[in-house]
Formats: C-alpha cells, sequence, structure tokens
C-alpha cells in the first residue's frame, strides 16, 4: 500500500496487542467495542495481507500481525517520545510529583535523567505518600498511585496493570538446595507488604493451602520488603513491572511460574486545576512515551 494507514486504527492495533482483548482496547481508547473492531478490519483490509485469526466469536493475531503491531508500537512510542522532547525544551518551573516508595526507587529514579534531559529547567521534586494510593498532598502536581482506579479529585488514567510472582535471591535458591516445585517455597520465610492477601491469592492458585501464607514478616514498605529479598531473608510477592531490572541484573529470581494478576494497578493522577501546568503536561507524555517503549 502507498498511503499510511490512520493513526486511530493504528492505536487501536496496538492496543489489541497488548491487551488481547477487543473490549479492553476499547476501555483504553474510550470507544465502543464495534468501533475499535471496525477500525481493525478496515487497517487489515488497507494493508493487504491478514492479522488475525478468527477462532469462533474471538480473533487473535497472526504471527505477521503480531510483528507489525510491535512495528507499530515502536513506531508510536517514537512520536510520543518526540513530542514530549520537543515539547519540554524553554519549559521552566517546578514540579512536585507523589509516587508510591516502590515505583520510585525501582523504576522512576533509575530514569530521571531522561526527563531531565528532556526538561533541564524544570525543578523537579519526588515525594512518596504514606499510603499507595494516597492522592490528597495539596502540593502534588501529579500523582502516580497503586489502587483499584477510585481516587478523588483527580483525573485518573491507567499507566500499568501488575502481574505479582514469588521472588527471591539466587543465594536463597542456593542455600534451600533449588525450587523444583510450588510447595518448596514454604521451605523459606515469606515477606509479606502489609498483609498477607497477595500470598494468600497466590497460596490458592498453585494449589496450596492458604493457611500456609500466614508465616514470615509483615513490613510497612515496599524498599524494605525488596531489600529483605535482595538480602535473602525470605520470598517475597513480587512486582514483576518494578522488578524487571532487579531480575535481569541477577539480583532477584523467579521462583515459579505461577502468577496472580494483581487487583490493583498504577495510575497517573492530575488534579484538575494543575492540568494546565506545562511541566505536568510534559511529565505525563514522557512516562506514558517511556512506559509504552517498555512495554513487556
Amino acid at each position: 500500500m502507498s498511503r499510511i494507514p490512520s493513526t486511530q486504527a493504528l492505536r487501536a492495533l496496538e492496543c489489541f496487542a497488548r491487551h488481547g482483548t477487543v473490549w479492553a482496547a476499547a476501555d483504553e481508547l474510550n470507544l465502543t467495542r464495534s468501533a475499535v473492531s471496525h477500525q481493525l478490519r478496515l487497517l487489515e483490509r488497507d494493508l493487504g495481507f491478514a492479522l488475525f485469526n478468527r477462532v469462533g466469536t474471538r480473533i487473535e493475531l497472526t504471527p505477521r500481525g503480531r510483528a507489525y503491531a510491535a512495528d507499530v508500537r515502536g513506531a508510536l512510542s517514537a512520536i510520543a517520545g518526540s513530542a514530549a522532547r520537543n515539547a519540554g525544551h524553554g519549559l521552566s518551573g517546578r514540579l512536585t510529583v507523589s509516587c508510591t516508595p516502590g515505583f520510585a526507587a525501582f523504576w522512576l529514579a533509575p530514569r530521571i535523567a531522561e526527563f531531565r534531559a528532556i526538561c533541564p529547567d524544570v525543578e523537579l521534586r519526588i515525594v512518596t505518600p504514606r499510603r499507595l494510593d494516597d492522592v490528597s498532598n495539596p502540593d502534588a502536581d501529579l500523582f502516580i498511585a497503586f489502587g483499584d482506579g477510585t481516587m478523588r479529585n483527580v483525573d485518573v488514567e491507567l499507566l500499568r496493570e501488575v502481574d505479582f510472582v514469588p521472588l527471591l535471591s539466587p543465594v536463597l535458591a542456593n542455600r534451600l538446595g533449588g525450587l523444583k516445585r510450588c510447595e518448596d517455597i514454604l521451605r523459606a520465610d515469606l515477606l509479606h507488604l502489609g498483609d498477607h492477601e497477595d500470598w494468600r491469592r497466590w497460596m490458592q492458585a498453585a494449589g496450596l493451602p492458604p493457611r500456609a501464607a500466614s508465616k514470615g514478616p509483615v513490613f510497612a514498605d515496599m524498599n524494605l520488603v525488596y531489600a529483605a529479598t535482595i538480602a535473602g531473608q525470605g520470598v517475597s510477592m513480587g512486582d514483576v513491572f518494578i522488578c524487571n531490572s532487579a531480575m535481569e541484573s541477577g539480583q532477584l529470581m523467579r521462583a515459579t511460574d505461577v502468577v496472580i494478576q494483581s487487583q490493583n494497578a498504577y495510575f497517573l493522577g492530575i488534579p484538575p486545576q494543575k492540568e494546565p501546568l506545562e511541566p505536568a503536561r510534559a511529565f505525563r507524555n514522557w512516562i506514558q512515551a517511556a512506559l509504552s517503549a517498555r512495554t513487556r
């Protein structure tokens, strides 16, 4: 084909490739399911090759469709990143971001130079709340919160859904003599954030007794949980997203392939009165582009 497909159709394809369902893509794009389905049909027709296989009432990407969707994701990320970089130059002022401790320490802090390169004259301040879903700080211009998306007095948008998996240090894994079965995890202490609920849900998914989730210390801060995990003090229910770098570097490893989806997710929240602030808009554009570029 000689002409470029519509941006809306390309966004529909990218969303579908990430979520795997039309309804989830429609929800993210704030469109009806029929509108998304229509965009996908038109895109497939315009391209002239099969993007999807029809399986009953469902559709799934063909290998060629997956490859094309990956190219589209890269192109859209490049466009968003370019917009963020060019929009940020010349901006000044102060920007206060309230961010959950784990996200701040494991994802934001290692990448903060990227935003500084875009907006070098913006005075950036990162603060952490006591509660992961707290969006009440009157001094904050923008919030990165972890919760169910029900947040008062801010405009909310989904940043990232989260999967949990048991994580441990290689040192502890060696000390335990390896982990061949899910129940081998019970030979170590379990490390908890706030309560035992995530471990209870994982025990049920793994076919183990939920009462086994109650062993081990409970921490009030995610950084403490991961510090104890890296130090070999036990096995934690790890956030796959923010722990990805620690796993890639070999500090942490998966104890098993049994994964549960968190009932909560990371959300971006902006108070309506802060929406016009250019530094806040530049930060939002940057983090959306950065997360899209690193979609797993």
